[in-house]
């Protein structure tokens, strides 16, 4: 049986899906869970400040996900993959403790200061080549290759003609020919 209840301070919707053969099973007074709340209804205030074209904007940098590709996959190093001490020969459990929680310690300070120092500066130089590229490639590369295609059609067009009238039968000639050799290997 199915009961769906609609509390009245909060937006709660209760669904029993139990069996309703079995109705001693909350005797003891206590309610039974809750198998899913609605979220409560956005105001309309909150929606002012965001639209569509922030959600899915480019320039919104992802907080959570920083390397979403997998780039620097090669750059997930922890102690044990720098510093790894044989069963035959280790250190003091101490000398290990401090030494693991001192190489944590620099390379994140030390990765952290690094970045506030070069972040800002080489994502704009970043940025300002990406962009001179990019301006070059769509204003000069790609209408000069589509010049170069359109003035070249009938090139493409005699290239096609002569692989099939000369190219093509003698590779399937060739093809046939090979096809009748066999070799077999045996051990002696």
């Amino acid at each position: 049986m199915e009961t769906m209840m609609k509390g009245e301070d909060s937006e709660e919707v209760e669904i029993d899906l139990e069996d309703s053969s079995d109705p001693d099973e909350y005797d003891n007074g206590d309610e039974p869970q809750t198998l899913w709340r609605a979220p409560p209804a956005m105001e309309e205030e909150e929606n002012i400040h965001t639209s569509a074209l922030v959600e899915i904007s480019d320039t919104k940098p992802l907080i959570n996900v920083r390397d979403p590709r997998g780039i620097n996959d090669c750059l997930k190093v922890t102690f044990e993959d720098v510093i790894a001490e044989p069963v035959t020969v280790r250190s003091g459990d101490r000398v290990w403790i401090w030494s693991h929680a001192l190489f944590e310690v620099s390379r994140v300070w030390i990765y952290r200061i690094v970045t506030v120092l070069l972040a800002i500066p080489v994502s704009i130089i970043s940025g300002l080549l990406f962009a001179i590229f990019s301006c070059f490639h769509i204003w000069m590369v790609s209408p000069c290759i589509q010049c170069l295609s359109v003035g070249t059609r009938w090139l493409q067009s005699l290239w096609s003609i002569v692989l099939g009238i000369i190219v093509l039968p003698f590779c399937k000639s060739a093809g046939k020919c090979c096809a009748g050799f066999s070799v077999h290997l045996a051990k002696e």
